[in-house]
């Protein structure tokens, strides 16, 4: 007897399987967003807008409105949403080349301006969708198609790390936290919390997930999970970083 996989209520069936390459995170983050949705039964007033890159293949992924921005302007239009619209709940979704590079300007603002959005970054450490280039997120010593000998911090500095730095610029109202595929039941404990977080009118959510990218980085199964769970967590530490209320999980 078959067995039918458990999906989101809010996810468009019709577009399963989806378009990402095996192996991929950004199916898993999808899921736990997806859930995190329905348990908060927002479907129906929320907004969902996605980046360039891997990022846009997310475009279908929802029955839910959703609208595909240029590179790095994600967080600028889910503003606008949100501004025009108060009621709605914006979720900007995007990488960490939207959102640490072209995008950089934009998040630094809304965070500095508490915008009451909700954004959610995938860190898997490369530009995946370009062909695997070195990236804000990329390690020290990592080896991508632009740093085919390793990352030399000396000469293109360390890797961003966003949540440590939207934490340092928002108010205590904010929410910040940064989340595994590893894990993803705690990852859905943070998106929901930072969904909820801008359902009660705080302000600025942010939550960085730490995805992989085996197309990319030349690895099987095993070496994938090991760098997700080993190396990056070494960099990019798991945990929540601001909570209102200061009730933090690590």
């Amino acid at each position: 007897m078959s067995v039918a996989p458990q999906m989101p209520k809010c996810w468009r069936l019709e577009t399963k399987v989806h378009k990402f390459c095996p192996g991929c995170g950004h199916g898993l983050v999808l899921k736990a967003l997806g859930e995190a949705i329905d348990e908060l039964d927002i479907q129906g007033k929320t907004v969902f807008g996605c980046d360039i890159g891997c990022s846009l293949l997310a475009w279908d992924f929802f029955n839910i409105d959703s609208v595909q921005t240029h590179h790095g302007r994600t967080t600028p239009v889910i503003t606008g949403v949100k501004r025009a619209n108060p009621e709605l709940i914006g979720i900007a979704y995007m990488g960490d080349g939207g959102g640490y590079a072209i995008g950089s300007q934009h998040l630094v603002n809304a965070a500095s301006r508490n915008e009451k959005i909700t954004v959610v970054l995938v860190n898997n450490t490369n530009y995946g969708m370009t062909g695997g280039q070195m990236a804000p997120t990329t390690l020290p010593g990592q080896k991508t198609e632009t740093s085919p000998y390793g990352r030399d911090v000396d000469s293109t500095g360390n890797p961003t790390q966003g949540p440590e730095m939207v934490a340092a610029i928002t108010p205590e109202s904010a929410y910040v936290a940064r989340g595994t595929v590893s894990n993803v039941r705690q990852l859905k404990k943070f998106l929901k919390r930072a969904l909820e977080n801008q359902i009660s009118g705080n302000g600025f959510s942010f939550v960085e997930a730490l995805s992989g990218c085996p197309t990319n980085w030349r690895t099987n199964a095993a070496e994938t999970w090991k760098f997700i769970e080993e190396a990056m967590p070494q960099y990019f530490k798991i945990g929540e970083l601001k909570v209102p209320g200061d009730k933090k999980e690590g």
